[in-house]
C-alpha cells in the first residue's frame, strides 16, 4: 500500500460516507483493527460491525496490537478479539481501521496492513492531522463515539443490529462518555443507549463487568498512585508519575479512573498521567475539564486524540519527559516552569 500523501475528498463530506458505504456493502472479507491497547469504544465499535457483517453473510476476523482486556471478553461472543502475534493476516479484501487514523498505533501490525493490498477504511472520531493516506473513509470528529458511527452506518445501509452489535454500540457509548457524564455527551448519544436498551442491552449488566471486578488489592494500588499526585499552576493542574520501578497492579490499564479521581479536584482543569514503559518510553494520558487544549498539547510530543482527552508515546525516561512536559502543560496557563523536584 501506498503510504504518501495523496489528495482524497475531505473525511466530513457526503461522498467520502457514501464511498465508505459502497466499500462496506460490496466487500467480502474484512479484516476490523484498532490501536495499541485498545479502549472500550474501539472494541465495542469493533464487535458491533463485526456482528453486522457476519448477519450479511461477510467473513470476518479482528486482530487489535494487544489483547483486550478481561473485562471485555463478552464482546468476543461472535467473533474473537485476537492480538496479532505475527506472520501474515487472512486473506481479505477490505482492512477497517476503527478509534483511529495513524496506522503506527497499531505497532508491528502496522507494516503488515500496510503491505497488504486490501483496501483501507478508516471509521473514527478522532481529529487525523496530516494528508489522509487511507483509500476511504467515515468520520466525524463531533461524534461522541466511534461506536456511534458504526450505528450510522448501520442505519444507512439498511443493516438491523442484534444483541450483540448493541452490546457492542453500547460498550462504545459507555466507556467513551464516561457512562455519559462527559461532556460529549448529547441528545444523539442518549437515543441511540435507549435504542440499544430496547434492542436487548443491560445496563446493569455492562457496568458490572466493565467497572466491578477488581481483585480486592485494586483500592490500595489506585491509592498509591493518588499519593504520588502533584498539584501545580495554583492547583490547576495535576501531575502523577508511574515510575517502572513502581510495580502497580496490572489491571489498572483504565487509566480514566485515575484521571476521573483527580478531575473531581474543584480547582483541577487538567490532568497528566505519566506511565514510565519498559521500551524506553513514557505513555501520556490527558485530560481536561475546561477550553485547555490536552490534544495540542499531546500533538507537541507526537500524540494526539481530542481537545479534552488525549495522549503520546514520549521516547525518553520519566525523569526527561516529566519536565519536559509539565513545563509545556504550564505554558498553556501562563504559568512557569517549577522548581525540579
Amino acid at each position: 500500500m501506498d503510504l504518501e500523501p495523496r489528495s482524497a475528498t475531505p473525511a466530513s463530506s457526503a461522498l467520502a460516507r457514501e464511498r465508505a458505504l459502497e466499500l462496506l456493502s460490496r466487500g467480502k472479507r474484512f479484516v476490523l483493527s484498532g490501536h495499541q491497547r485498545p479502549d472500550g469504544d474501539c472494541l465495542g465499535a469493533q464487535a458491533a460491525l463485526a456482528s453486522l457483517l457476519l448477519d450479511q453473510g461477510r467473513e470476518v476476523w479482528i486482530y487489535n496490537p494487544d489483547l483486550p482486556e478481561k473485562r471485555y471478553a463478552y464482546l468476543g461472543e461472535k467473533v474473537q478479539q485476537r492480538a496479532f502475534t505475527g506472520g501474515d493476516l487472512p486473506l481479505h479484501d477490505v482492512s477497517v481501521l476503527l478509534d483511529f487514523s495513524e496506522l503506527t498505533r497499531t505497532g508491528d501490525l502496522a507494516p503488515v496492513l500496510a503491505k497488504h493490498p486490501s483496501k483501507k477504511l478508516v471509521v473514527d472520531h478522532h481529529i487525523h492531522h496530516g494528508a489522509p493516506w487511507w483509500d476511504e473513509c467515515y468520520v466525524d470528529v463531533t461524534a461522541s463515539a466511534t461506536g456511534l458511527l458504526v450505528r450510522r452506518i448501520a442505519r444507512e445501509l439498511g443493516w438491523k443490529l442484534d444483541r450483540s452489535a448493541a452490546q457492542g454500540v453500547f460498550t462504545s457509548l459507555v466507556t467513551d462518555t464516561g457512562w455519559f457524564k462527559y461532556s460529549n455527551t448529547d441528545a444523539e448519544t442518549l437515543s441511540v443507549a435507549a435504542e440499544m436498551i430496547a434492542l436487548g442491552v443491560e445496563p446493569s449488566s455492562i457496568f458490572d463487568k466493565l467497572y466491578q471486578q477488581r481483585t480486592r488489592h485494586h483500592p490500595a494500588y489506585l491509592a498509591r498512585l493518588l499519593a504520588r499526585t502533584e498539584y501545580l499552576a495554583d492547583g490547576r493542574l495535576a501531575v502523577v508519575d508511574q515510575p517502572l520501578a513502581e510495580k502497580l497492579d496490572p489491571d489498572l490499564v483504565d487509566s480514566d479512573e485515575l484521571l476521573d479521581i483527580l478531575r473531581s479536584v474543584a480547582s483541577v482543569e487538567v490532568v497528566l498521567y505519566l506511565r514510565e514503559i519498559p521500551s524506553g518510553a513514557c505513555k501520556l494520558s490527558a485530560r481536561s475539564k475546561t477550553d485547555y487544549d490536552v490534544n495540542a498539547l499531546a500533538r507537541r510530543f507526537g500524540g494526539g486524540g481530542h481537545r479534552k482527552a488525549s495522549g503520546a508515546t514520549i521516547p525518553g525516561t520519566l525523569g526527561d519527559v516529566r519536565p519536559q512536559l509539565v513545563t509545556a502543560a504550564l505554558e498553556g496557563f501562563g504559568a512557569s516552569a517549577p522548581t525540579p523536584r
